[in-house]
């Protein structure tokens, strides 16, 4: 377990050196995040023009102590045209993975998007096979969905993935509505 406090707070631009990096090399993003390389120079774009805070997507550090540990980030998804939820996700850096810090990053985020907008729904995805994830989700009260067969196509094959969700009005193990 971590025994320094978890945080989470905007992306500064001391972070974009290791926040890029953990986005762009393949041992450093894990074997369920790496998806082929991309535009090297997007993000820090994206961090000029809005600091990665934009009201359909957005991307906060994951701070462990004082150490930049990983991200969280979420992104609109629209089902009406007056409604929306957020699909969240989180990278943690290698050396800050199974000790959970990711679960407690999540029930931050889920705390924080529950406090400062208005949506009645959070949804999370991963690998059928990304079993970690799946247990952070369910301590921070997400309820397994189901599969969603061939949704992703990562390392030459179509993946299995499994669907989650927490509402506003459930239960959260964590302690607080």
């Amino acid at each position: 377990m971590n025994d320094a406090p978890v945080s989470l707070r905007p992306i500064d631009e001391a972070d974009l050196g290791q926040f890029e990096a953990l986005l762009l090399a393949p041992e450093a993003v894990g074997p369920f995040q790496w998806f082929g390389w991309r535009d090297p120079g997007r993000h820090r774009r994206q961090w000029t023009e809005n600091g990665l805070l934009a009201p359909e997507q957005s991307v906060l550090a994951i701070r462990c102590g004082d150490e930049f540990a990983g991200f969280v980030g979420w992104r609109q998804v629209g089902t009406m045209s007056a409604s929306h939820y957020w699909n969240l996700g989180i990278v943690l850096r290698p050396e800050w993975r199974g000790r959970g810090i990711g679960t407690e990053a999540q029930c931050l985020l889920v705390d924080y998007l529950f406090a400062h907008s208005p949506v009645v729904r959070l949804e999370a995805d991963t690998e059928a096979t990304n079993y970690a994830e799946q247990r952070a989700l369910e301590k921070c009260g997400f309820t397994r969905e189901g599969v969603r067969r061939s949704v992703t196509f990562r390392d030459g094959e179509w993946r299995d993935g499994v669907l989650y969700s927490l509402l506003r009005t459930d239960p959260r193990p964590w302690g607080r509505p």
